[in-house]
Protein backbone atom coordinates (compact mmCIF):
# COMPACT_ATOMS: atom_id res chain seq x y z
CA UNK A 1 0.00 0.00 0.00
CA UNK A 2 1.16 3.53 -0.75
CA UNK A 3 -0.02 6.40 1.42
CA UNK A 4 0.82 10.08 1.10
CA UNK A 5 2.79 11.55 4.02
CA UNK A 6 1.08 14.60 5.47
CA UNK A 7 2.73 17.61 7.14
CA UNK A 8 5.88 17.85 5.03
CA UNK A 9 7.44 21.22 4.18
CA UNK A 10 6.01 23.07 1.20
CA UNK A 11 7.35 21.75 -2.08
CA UNK A 12 8.04 18.24 -0.72
CA UNK A 13 5.83 15.28 -1.58
CA UNK A 14 6.13 12.17 0.55
CA UNK A 15 4.95 8.61 0.07
CA UNK A 16 5.04 5.67 2.46
CA UNK A 17 5.22 2.14 1.07
CA UNK A 18 4.01 -0.64 3.34
CA UNK A 19 3.10 -4.22 2.66
CA UNK A 20 3.09 -5.26 -0.99
CA UNK A 21 2.81 -2.47 -3.56
CA UNK A 22 0.35 -2.94 -6.43
CA UNK A 23 -0.25 -1.16 -9.72
CA UNK A 24 -3.44 0.27 -8.23
CA UNK A 25 -1.35 1.93 -5.50
CA UNK A 26 0.45 3.81 -8.26
CA UNK A 27 -2.64 4.58 -10.33
CA UNK A 28 -4.92 5.58 -7.46
CA UNK A 29 -2.52 7.20 -4.97
CA UNK A 30 0.97 8.08 -6.20
CA UNK A 31 0.31 9.24 -9.76
CA UNK A 32 -2.53 11.62 -8.76
CA UNK A 33 -0.40 13.06 -5.93
CA UNK A 34 2.52 13.67 -8.28
CA UNK A 35 0.25 15.19 -10.94
CA UNK A 36 -1.28 17.52 -8.33
CA UNK A 37 2.15 18.53 -7.00
CA UNK A 38 3.35 19.31 -10.52
CA UNK A 39 0.21 21.20 -11.57
CA UNK A 40 1.68 24.53 -10.47
CA UNK A 41 4.77 24.07 -12.62
CA UNK A 42 8.29 23.66 -11.39
CA UNK A 43 10.14 20.59 -10.27
CA UNK A 44 9.24 18.09 -7.59
CA UNK A 45 11.14 17.09 -4.48
CA UNK A 46 10.01 13.75 -3.11
CA UNK A 47 10.69 11.44 -0.21
CA UNK A 48 9.76 7.79 -0.76
CA UNK A 49 9.88 5.77 2.46
CA UNK A 50 9.91 1.98 2.40
CA UNK A 51 9.44 1.19 6.05
CA UNK A 52 9.94 -2.03 7.99
CA UNK A 53 6.52 -3.32 6.82
CA UNK A 54 7.52 -3.06 3.14
CA UNK A 55 7.19 -6.48 1.44
CA UNK A 56 7.98 -5.67 -2.18
CA UNK A 57 6.25 -4.80 -5.43
CA UNK A 58 4.06 -6.85 -7.69
CA UNK A 59 5.26 -7.07 -11.29
CA UNK A 60 2.54 -4.75 -12.55
CA UNK A 61 3.56 -2.19 -9.91
CA UNK A 62 7.13 -2.25 -11.25
CA UNK A 63 5.71 -1.49 -14.69
CA UNK A 64 3.72 1.45 -13.28
CA UNK A 65 6.88 2.71 -11.57
CA UNK A 66 8.80 2.59 -14.84
CA UNK A 67 5.98 4.36 -16.70
CA UNK A 68 5.79 7.03 -14.01
CA UNK A 69 9.52 7.71 -14.26
CA UNK A 70 9.43 7.84 -18.05
CA UNK A 71 6.45 10.18 -18.19
CA UNK A 72 8.03 12.62 -15.70
CA UNK A 73 11.65 12.36 -16.74
CA UNK A 74 12.46 16.02 -16.14
CA UNK A 75 9.93 16.70 -13.38
CA UNK A 76 12.04 15.68 -10.39
CA UNK A 77 14.59 17.94 -8.74
CA UNK A 78 15.50 15.66 -5.82
CA UNK A 79 14.35 12.25 -4.64
CA UNK A 80 15.19 10.80 -1.23
CA UNK A 81 14.59 7.07 -0.85
CA UNK A 82 14.37 6.03 2.79
CA UNK A 83 14.81 2.30 3.36
CA UNK A 84 16.61 -0.36 5.33
CA UNK A 85 16.18 -2.87 2.48
CA UNK A 86 19.80 -3.42 1.43
CA UNK A 87 19.23 -4.47 -2.17
CA UNK A 88 17.03 -1.41 -2.83
CA UNK A 89 19.57 0.95 -1.27
CA UNK A 90 22.36 -0.59 -3.36
CA UNK A 91 20.27 -0.48 -6.54
CA UNK A 92 19.39 3.21 -6.03
CA UNK A 93 23.04 4.05 -5.43
CA UNK A 94 24.20 2.05 -8.44
CA UNK A 95 21.59 3.42 -10.82
CA UNK A 96 21.15 6.95 -9.44
CA UNK A 97 22.67 8.29 -12.64
CA UNK A 98 19.51 7.04 -14.41
CA UNK A 99 17.16 8.84 -12.01
CA UNK A 100 16.18 12.33 -13.12
CA UNK A 101 17.53 15.00 -10.77
CA UNK A 102 19.49 14.15 -7.65
CA UNK A 103 18.79 10.98 -5.69
CA UNK A 104 20.01 9.92 -2.26
CA UNK A 105 19.34 6.92 -0.06
CA UNK A 106 18.86 7.17 3.69
CA UNK A 107 18.23 4.47 6.31
CA UNK A 108 14.86 4.64 8.07
CA UNK A 109 16.51 6.06 11.21
CA UNK A 110 17.59 9.12 9.16
CA UNK A 111 14.16 10.00 7.72
CA UNK A 112 14.36 13.54 9.17
CA UNK A 113 17.75 14.03 7.50
CA UNK A 114 16.24 12.98 4.16
CA UNK A 115 13.45 15.55 4.49
CA UNK A 116 16.00 18.22 5.52
CA UNK A 117 18.09 17.45 2.41
CA UNK A 118 15.03 17.91 0.23
CA UNK A 119 14.33 21.36 1.67
CA UNK A 120 17.88 22.71 1.26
Amino acid sequence: MITIIEGLPEGVLGADATGEITADDYRQVLVPAIEKALSGGGKLRMVYRLGPDYQGMQGDAMWQDAKLGASHLKSFDRVAVVTDVDWIAHAIKAFSWMIPGEAKVYPNAEYDDAVAWLTN
